[in-house]
This record gives C-alpha cells, sequence and structure tokens, in this order.
C-alpha cells in the first residue's frame, strides 16, 4: 500500500473492510479485530492511526508484526493466517496494515470462544442465526440436526412416525427401538427433538418453529397490492404442509378437460409433477434460520414461490437451471427421499423448468435475491 492510499482509507475512514487502531492493543481486541474480518468478507486492519485521523506509528515495527503474527497464531481458532506490510508517513512515522482475508475454515473465534462478524463501522458478536450459516457454508454443521434443548422426545409424535414408517415401505424397522432410528435419522440428539425431527414430526412444530409454514394467497389480476380474494396460512408437519400446498393449488387452478375416445380426459394447466416439485424443493431447500414463511402466490398469469434463503455455496440462477445441487437440510431431504417426493439426483429445477415449458410454451423464471430465491411458473391462461 502506497502512502497516498493510505491517506485516502484515512479519509474514508471505517467500514466494512476496515478498521484502525492506536498501537499498543490487548490481545484479546486484536483477535477479536481478525475474527470479525475473517468470518465476514476480509479486510485490513490498519494500526497506527489515532481516531484524529492522523499517523501517530507504531514504533518497532518488526516487533508489532511479531506480536500480531503470535495474536492470529494463537488467540484465534483456527488459526488466522495474515499479510502485513508497513507505510511511512512523511513525517517518518509508520503504520502496519494487516491484511485478513475472507477465512475458509468459517467460523472462526477468539480463545476465549467468542465469534464475531463485521458491520459498515465495526464488528460485533455474531447472531445465533449468523453462526448457524457461517456453519452451515462450511458444511460445519447442517442447521436441521441442531437440537432443540428445550424439548424431549414427548414432543414428537410417535405414532406419526410409524405411520411414516409403514407408508414408505420400511414397516420392517417399526420392530427395531424407535429412538435408535431417530437418533441415527438425525430426528433427535441426546434425547433431544432436532429441527428435522420437530418439522417431520413435532407434535406442534409451528408451536416451536413459527415461521417454518407456508403462506399461500390468490390474487385477482397481476398485482399482489391488492387484497387476496383468498389465503391460507399452511401449516403441521412438513408431509401435511405439502399436500395442504397441493390442495390449495389444485383449488385454484382449472383442470379443462380434452374429449380422446369416449370420455374426457383431464388436461391440467400446469403438470401436477411440476407443482409438487417447485413446492418440495422450496420446503426441502429453504434457510429454517430465517424467521420468514415461505410464501406461496397464485395470479392469472403465473404462480410465485418465494423462499427463505440464498442458496448455499454461492449458487446462483443459472447454476441452479443448470442442475446444480446442494443440499441445505440433508435429513429433511432424506426423509422427503424416502417419501417419494424428491430424488437423491437433484433433478427438481431441471424438471420443473422442462415440464412447464412443455405445457405452456414459456419459460421459468428463477431469480436469487438478497434474502430469497423467487421462481416463477408461468400459467398457460395469462397474456402471451
Amino acid at each position: 500500500m502506497e502512502l497516498a492510499d493510505l491517506l485516502a482509507r484515512i479519509d474514508s475512514w471505517e467500514n466494512l473492510h476496515t478498521e484502525f487502531k492506536v498501537w499498543p492493543v490487548h490481545p484479546d481486541d486484536l483477535a477479536a479485530v481478525l475474527v470479525a474480518f475473517a468470518n465476514t468478507d476480509g479486510g485490513d486492519l490498519i494500526l497506527g492511526v489515532s481516531e484524529g485521523r492522523e499517523i501517530v506509528g507504531i514504533g518497532d515495527s518488526d516487533r508489532v508484526a511479531r506480536d500480531v503474527d503470535n495474536v492470529a497464531a494463537n488467540n484465534c481458532e483456527p488459526p488466522i493466517t495474515v499479510i502485513q506490510e508497513t507505510v511511512r508517513s512523511e513525517e517518518g512515522r509508520t503504520a502496519l496494515v494487516v491484511h485478513v482475508s475472507k477465512g475458509d475454515m468459517r467460523p472462526y473465534r477468539t480463545n476465549r470462544g467468542s465469534y464475531y462478524v463485521r458491520t459498515s463501522s465495526g464488528r460485533r458478536q455474531a447472531s445465533r442465526e449468523e453462526l448457524l450459516r457461517l456453519f452451515q457454508a462450511t458444511e460445519s454443521l447442517y442447521y436441521d440436526e441442531t437440537p432443540l434443548l428445550r424439548l424431549s422426545v414427548q414432543d414428537l409424535d410417535l405414532a406419526a412416525f410409524a405411520s411414516y414408517l409403514e407408508e414408505t415401505g420400511q414397516s420392517q424397522l417399526r420392530d427395531e427401538d424407535p429412538q435408535r432410528i431417530l437418533a441415527n435419522w438425525y430426528l433427535t440428539a441426546n434425547g433431544h427433538p432436532t429441527v428435522a425431527g420437530i418439522l417431520l414430526f413435532g407434535r406442534k412444530p409451528q408451536h416451536h418453529l413459527p415461521y417454518a409454514q407456508i403462506n399461500a394467497a390468490r390474487f385477482s389480476g397481476t398485482d399482489s397490492s391488492f387484497d387476496p380474494i383468498d389465503r391460507k396460512d399452511l401449516d403441521g408437519q412438513l408431509l401435511q404442509v405439502i399436500d395442504q400446498a397441493k390442495r390449495f393449488l389444485y383449488l385454484h387452478l382449472p383442470v379443462p378437460h380434452e374429449i380422446r375416445g369416449f370420455e374426457p380426459e383431464p388436461k391440467p394447466e400446469l403438470p401436477k409433477e411440476a407443482l409438487r416439485e417447485a413446492v418440495v424443493n422450496a420446503v426441502a431447500h429453504r434457510d429454517y434460520t430465517i424467521r420468514g414463511p415461505i410464501r406461496l402466490f397464485i395470479f392469472d398469469d403465473r404462480i410465485e414461490i418465494h423462499t427463505p434463503g440464498r442458496p448455499p455455496n454461492g449458487v446462483d440462477a443459472d447454476a441452479m437451471r443448470s442442475g446444480a445441487h446442494v443440499v441445505r437440510n440433508p435429513w429433511i431431504y432424506a426423509r422427503l427421499s424416502d417419501a417419494g417426493l424428491v430424488t437423491r439426483a437433484g433433478t427438481g429445477i431441471r424438471r420443473i423448468v422442462r415440464l412447464v415449458r412443455e405445457a405452456t410454451g414459456r419459460e421459468v423464471g428463477i431469480e436469487v435475491r438478497d434474502f430469497e430465491v423467487l421462481l416463477t411458473l408461468p400459467r398457460k391462461l395469462g397474456p402471451t
């Protein structure tokens, strides 16, 4: 970094990628800064600059650099690799620029057990939801295997679980200890139901995870700013939610008939398989750390499914359309697969695109937004 670059950074002052400090810095505070940068998007810690935006220097730059390296290696878990360089002012004072990259082993924490993230003006401790997303981003932990420590196995509907085994052709497992199966399938952990367990087989799933539902609405016309002509909150166990969504769609999508031979044959406007795939995809892949429901909107010209959360691991709309398959909730996904609702091949989006194109001659819309994925299925009856 040249002096002119440093002066420009000082003039702009602190932001998501820059923090200034006067040396010395307590090791705990220094570790917190490094962890926050590594957990977020990387950045530069610049030592030797005062709050008055003056380069005051750091003294012995070699000793300070060693101290920073020592904190990065021993006070951060996992250790953080930093790159350091010095910049001299016109008065001969030295500032130390500590470059911290976005970490490949997130989440990082201090040796005191604290996780930090950057904000536009500093840092703060990561919230529970942010921490879970950091774990998910590196597949260190899946949110659906998180135990709900205030709950017990009594909060699961074991009769519904037994019926599931029967209906999915796994009746031979009914003779085994259900507690062992629940634990092996990550539906419980240490005697507590997991997120997957409660969502799939909880007695009252939305009592504990109120946002794990689908808000369905039918609008007249093409604009959601008007009141819907019908709306329902679809809740219960996930398989029940999926079934309710199916019935809501069938209620509001007409099924004309074609005469073939002696009997009229139903000709659905959109293939049932595409509708099912779209709903199940949302339920299976949504981000359950986000406190918001799936939204299912039916308009005259389209169906919109708003799924909370961006796809994991940087998957974008083009990758989704081409068949990229990253499972966010593997234990929920596995149980839906056993129920015959998803395939392990991850071909759902591609199948939706093909089926809708064949039925309507139009393309499915896929838009990855900041906090959701919008899937738009064009209706055959809408304007062309």
